[in-house]
């Protein structure tokens, strides 16, 4: 049954364990293009509008969903750098997962076991769906992919000559235009609601007048009646004293 327990290793997992695997993975993005001389390297943690941005650290707001690493160029662009490259993020993981369950194994981190455990069955996660040759979601391959095409084919199969990996330039540029567009359509639905509550305030404000006035003219028409009562019956008794006796 799913517990209290349970609904806290969820949130420690995806709010802890998962960011720093996928930190680990991008980081070695990070490692690899450094050596391979990457021009203009950023490594994008989360997603979403920007938290703050410290060097070649982009930090989004939801930190905790995608993360991506975006260069400009290389200077060494032969097939075994493309490999080594896509290599990069697997072995990062890969290495950083056996480290920990060989520490988990031998006692160094048994006071903390179910949580290196996650950690490990994470890094493992990753390394499966970033190792084994498949397409994904948007019809990329992925590393494993691109790393069996060049080994089987020689070449990049992909069929285009810009880098897997997005530029930091085209990366940069796309995210401004579409938070560019956000802020626009929050300005618009901002404006909508603002005339929608200003149309709401002026309509309340008649319908108040125009009750106040009814009720003004409730309040003279009882007084005129009122007034006609005593009217009336001052006239009746006039009359009935002028009368013979």
């Amino acid at each position: 049954m799913f517990g209290l327990s349970d609904l806290i290793a969820l949130v420690i997992s995806a709010f802890i364990i998962l960011p720093v695997v996928v930190f680990i993975r991008e980081a070695g993005y990070l490692i690899v293009s450094a050596l391979l001389g990457a021009k203009n390297p950023r490594l994008t943690i989360g997603s979403g509008p920007r938290a703050f941005k410290i060097g070649m650290f982009d930090v989004r707001k939801y930190y905790h969903l995608y993360s991506w690493f975006a260069y400009d160029d290389l200077k060494r662009q032969s097939k075994f750098a493309y490999i080594v490259l896509y290599a990069g993020p697997i072995l990062a993981n890969v290495i950083v997962a056996i480290v920990i369950n060989a520490l988990v194994a031998n006692g160094v981190l048994d006071q903390y076991e179910t949580f290196w455990n996650r950690f490990v069955f994470y890094g493992f996660y990753f390394v499966l769906f970033d190792a084994v040759p498949m397409k994904t979601a948007n019809g990329m391959p992925n590393n494993g992919m691109i790393i069996y095409e060049m080994l089987r084919y020689g070449k990049r199969t992909d069929f285009n000559d810009e880098p897997f990996l997005p530029s930091t330039s085209e990366v940069e540029e796309q995210y401004e235009e579409e938070m560019e567009k956000v802020e626009e359509l929050k300005e618009n639905q901002k404006e909508i609601v603002e005339d929608d509550e200003d149309f709401s305030a002026e309509q309340q404000e008649k319908e108040r007048r125009e009750k106040a006035d009814i009720e003004e003219s409730k309040e003279q028409d009882i007084e005129e009646l009122k007034e006609a009562e005593k009217l009336t019956k001052k006239q009746q008794r006039e009359r009935k004293n002028q009368m013979p006796d």
